[in-house]
């Protein structure tokens, strides 16, 4: 990833109808000639980082190609970097990314002329670096007592706090997260007992639901970023079945700290509404959201 204070470097764009978070697998399927021909040209480059193009989300109910694209298009967005590409009969392509760096939009480019690429590219600033900033200094928001001046409490003090109070938020984020899967589970399959695995069942009341193999994928990622607020928080908001708004609001938040705790407002939403509703929006197996430690 550039450092946040080079200048703004120019990426190819690819808007999806759903925003991209960091680590998380993204499968495509490439059909329109502008983005084979932006496919051909990463598998070109090097294999590495270099290979990725930014991802950024379609407003709703906004078509790119009827509007200005910046105005149909979220300013917060995530580079996906090619780690798959198989090409098709038919000169499409299959390909496998993985979310990498958030950035913003600055400016979009418009293809004008031959010599432009036949796809939309744009100038970007890196957001990644501002969140290691504000974790590497304990995100002290909120720590200082009322009344006091953040001087009076000793850095390391407050570091302290700060680092448990991530674990006793990272620990309510991945519970709710587990009743949530398990909630949807239940209402999709009739609410019988079975085989949800442990760490949703240890969330559930004895008579709550039976699964299917999306929640045993998802409860499976869930052990594996377990003990990672970071991941945790991009597991969630890329699995759970929230608005495009509400998971575009997650991925512009910088600080994981503040991410969670916005998680664990909209998990307890969804989970008072799927008890009041007792419905679901969308089959199970879109809960499950491949992710990567890469």
């Amino acid at each position: 990833m550039a450092d946040a204070e080079d200048p703004p470097e120019v990426i190819p764009l690819f808007p999806l109808g759903t925003p991209l978070f960091p680590g998380v697998v993204l499968p495509l399927q490439v059909f329109e000639p502008r983005y084979r021909t932006l496919v051909a040209e990463l598998c070109a480059l090097p294999d590495g980082p270099g290979r990725r193009f930014g991802v950024v989300a379609i407003r709703q109910g906004w078509e790119v190609e009827q509007v200005a694209p910046a105005a149909a298009l979220y300013d917060v967005g995530c580079t996906a970097v090619l780690r798959v590409v198989a090409p098709r009969a038919d000169g499409g392509f299959r390909v496998v990314t993985v979310g990498a760096d958030r950035f913003r939009l600055l400016e979009v480019l418009v293809p004008d002329g031959e010599e432009d690429p036949p796809y939309l590219r744009a100038r970007v600033e890196w957001l990644g670096d501002e969140e290691a900033a504000e974790e590497a200094a304990g995100d002290a928001d909120g720590l200082v007592p009322a009344g006091g001046a953040a001087g009076t409490v000793p850095e390391e003090v407050v570091t302290e706090v700060a680092r448990a109070s991530l674990e006793v938020l990272t620990a309510n984020v991945r519970e709710l997260f587990a009743r949530y899967v398990a909630a949807v589970a239940a209402r999709q399959t009739g609410g019988d007992p079975g085989t949800l695995p442990e760490e949703v069942l240890e969330a559930l009341e004895p008579d709550s639901a039976d699964d299917g193999q999306a929640a045993d994928d998802t409860a499976e990622l869930l052990r594996e970023v377990s003990d990672d607020a970071r991941g945790l928080s991009y597991l969630v908001a890329s699995a759970a079945m929230l608005t495009t708004e509400d998971r575009q609001a997650l991925l512009a938040e910088s600080a994981t700290r503040r991410r969670l705790a916005l998680e664990s407002r909209l998990l307890r939403r969804e989970l008072t509404l799927l008890e009041t509703i007792g419905a679901v929006p969308v089959p199970l197996a879109q809960l499950g959201a491949t992710m990567t430690q890469n």
